[in-house]
């Protein structure tokens, strides 16, 4: 395959990503001359707990690295409120100062011909190799903080059908905090030449930014908020963007009601796939049963628009949800409830239904290990082989310091994606199911530098009511995976 540009379409997307940045940049130096409102200690809204610390892994701005239970002393609590848009963490360490830490890193992918896998190009096994540059950057102010992530550059692969490519990845948290309210803006980009479930599993390309206790904190979006992008049998590259604003409020000391808006955008690179919108709108109350545990009501609408296609979705959830964190060890989030869905155009086995949608999220931090799972179930964009799916998505990791250098990671994965067409007309979709799994090693190279080997297993599933034959196929793709990844010490801003 001949070697690709970024559509026009991504690069008006990077370059409105940059643009927000220096918005966020401006408006938290506006936050930052007003005069503060009182004198307790800030706490950083809308973070997720940074990954467990290799010894020796970075150098710190402000100290060399602690022990887990040192650093766990001086975690400040999470804020994120239990019907937000964002996954709850543990807690963040809190950093006074503000950095930026740019980098390089180069992976190789070596996989077996299998996913997917074009006519006529043989079983053998190919490489594709990323050279990227790495940014993150943390700037605090007295009520503010931007937190940026991003990593980018080019792939060069001998896969005749992915050929050569780009790649970027971006996260980007611009979050207020006033006495008694929490506004967050959240920017999520990539732009990859495989689904974004699994990739990179078990290596450092799987997130961007410098990583280690370095990357700045950047939380991710619950699955419900993002374009679904679980299962490989979507071909080519793609571009994935998600554009969230929340607003959270405390009524009274126990009660806060949060607001939030997002809209996202799925396109794919090579014709066959279908390309999505969506736009999601939300509405939830929490309410504090103890210093612990809280309980929570949440209504969200999503709207599914598609491409060349006059079909769209409208999608009612109703939700009661149950939290609970334990500042450095627990972060559980539970939610269930009905799931009302209609379709603008009925037919053709689309009619309107109910049906049950539900979730959770659970991290746990041990004194050596950082354990986080999800799960998800309800109506999804369809990952660009359905006019909107049925799924079912969990995810799982475990990294655990093994010595004093080296370090070892787990990760799973598995979705299921059917049509929401209903009678004959479902006897003729497929139905994907998709499994990644693997495990991984990393160490320092002193304190800038790192290496990591990995080994992943892909596997795809698909068939359908009564298939017989190719119609029930399963494909298999084993891949093995080396990266290095340099950085400069902290660049300290103030």
């Amino acid at each position: 395959m001949m070697d690709r540009k970024i559509p026009r379409v991504s690069m008006f997307s990077a370059t409105f990503l940059v643009a927000v940045v220096l918005v966020f940049s401006a408006s938290s130096v506006f936050a930052q001359e007003a005069p503060p409102q009182d004198t307790q200690p800030q706490e950083n809204p809308g973070q997720a707990p940074p990954p467990p610390k290799a010894a020796g892994r970075d150098y710190h701005p402000f100290g060399d690295d602690q022990d887990d239970s040192q650093s766990q002393s001086t975690l400040t609590p999470d804020t994120v409120p239990l019907t937000g848009v964002l996954v709850p963490g543990v807690g963040t360490q809190e950093m006074r100062h503000s950095y930026w830490v740019p980098g390089f890193q180069y992976g190789n992918f070596i996989r077996s011909a299998g996913l997917n896998q074009a006519a006529g190009t043989g079983s053998d096994w190919n490489s594709t190799s990323f050279v990227a540059g790495n940014v993150s950057l943390l700037e605090n102010w007295s009520r503010s903080q931007l937190t940026v992530n991003y990593s980018g550059g080019g792939t060069f692969s001998t896969d005749n059908r992915q050929g050569n490519g780009y790649y970027h990845q971006l996260g980007l948290v611009q979050a207020f905090n006033w006495r008694r309210w929490q506004l967050s803006f959240i920017d999520q980009f990539s732009y990859l030449p495989q689904a974004q479930f699994g990739f990179g599993a078990g290596s450092t390309l799987a997130t961007p930014g410098v990583g280690g206790s370095l990357g700045s904190s950047v939380p991710g979006l619950q699955t419900s908020y993002q374009p679904n992008q679980s299962v490989f049998a979507a071909l080519g590259s793609r571009y994935s963007n998600s554009i969230t604003t929340q607003l959270a409020y405390s009524v009274s000391p126990k009660g806060s009601v949060t607001f939030a808006g997002s809209y996202g955008l799925l396109r794919f690179v090579e014709p066959g796939n279908i390309d999505s919108n969506d736009s999601i709108f939300s509405v939830g109350y929490d309410y504090a049963l103890s210093k612990s545990d809280t309980i929570g009501m949440l209504y969200r609408f999503s709207n599914y628009r598609y491409l060349g296609d006059p079909q769209a979705i409208q999608d009612h959830v109703a939700q009661v949800a149950y939290g609970r964190k334990v500042t450095g060890r627990l972060a559980l989030q539970l939610f269930v409830g009905p799931e009302v869905t209609r379709f603008r155009l009925q037919g053709a086995g689309f009619s309107d239904r109910t049906s049950v949608s539900g979730g959770a999220n659970l991290t746990y931090a041990f004194s050596r290990s950082h354990l986080s799972v999800s799960y998800n179930h309800g109506v999804s964009g369809g990952s660009g082989v359905f006019t909107g799916s049925n799924s079912d998505s969990t995810q799982g990791y475990l990294d655990r310091q093994l010595s004093r250098l080296w370090r070892g990671n787990i990760s799973f994965g598995y979705s299921r994606n059917a049509s929401l067409a209903s009678g004959s007309a479902s006897t003729v979709s497929p139905i994907f199911n998709s499994w990644f799994a693997g495990g991984g090693l990393d160490r320092p190279l002193g304190r800038t530098a790192n290496i990591s080997v990995a080994y992943s297993a892909y596997l795809q599933k698909t068939s359908q009511s009564g298939c017989v034959g190719s119609a029930c196929s399963t494909d298999l793709q084993h891949q093995i995976s080396v990266s290095f990844q340099w950085h400069t010490r902290p660049l300290v801003l103030r």
